[in-house]
């Protein structure tokens, strides 16, 4: 995934997206005529695979169910996301000072000081930062812009690694 699509395709956690989403913090408020939720203070909240970090998440859900979040992070601590593949021992996890996820379009885009990370097991694999990363969970593809619009240009790095080798079964002579 974060070889830019050198990668062989492996979904993110098919179950995550029909999974009802639990949330801890320290407060929360409700707005029933808009349908937002606000919890603020040490913000956790996990749907199947997905874990959410932040200092203040708003969610909102659209008359179809469609659930949808703003992730704020500390002023000293990102926002984080963090998802398993599909059928890998692998996931994808990414910081930025805010994610906005789109619980309709199965999406999480990460604002400002954004970088996003691959794990085999628990060893980092690969490794892209830019200032907005658009991540799409359900063909997990994504891109990665260097510069925020309006602002001074930057550059997107990355870091790829080679896949393992798997290894051959010895042959019989």
């Amino acid at each position: 995934m974060l070889g830019l699509g050198l990668v062989p395709s492996a979904w993110a956690e098919k179950a995550d997206r029909n999974k009802a989403m639990h949330i801890e913090s320290d407060s929360m408020r409700y707005e029933d005529a808009q349908q937002l939720t606000v919890f603020t203070g040490k913000v956790v909240a996990t749907k199947g695979s997905i874990v959410i970090r932040g200092s203040r998440v708003e969610v909102r859900q659209d008359p179809e169910g469609n659930q949808f979040g703003t992730v704020t992070g500390a002023p000293k601590e990102r926002a984080f996301f963090r998802q398993k593949r599909e059928g890998l021992d692998e996931f994808i996890e990414g910081e930025a000072e805010t994610l906005i996820y789109n619980g309709k379009t199965d999406t999480v885009r990460f604002e400002t000081n954004a970088v996003m990370r691959r794990f085999r097991g628990s060893t980092l694999a690969d490794e892209v930062t830019g200032a907005i990363i658009n991540y799409e969970n359900t063909t997990e593809k994504f891109s990665v812009d260097g510069s925020a619009a309006g602002a001074a240009p930057g550059r997107v790095r990355a870091v790829i690694t080679p896949k393992p080798e798997t290894s051959n079964p010895a042959k019989n002579p």
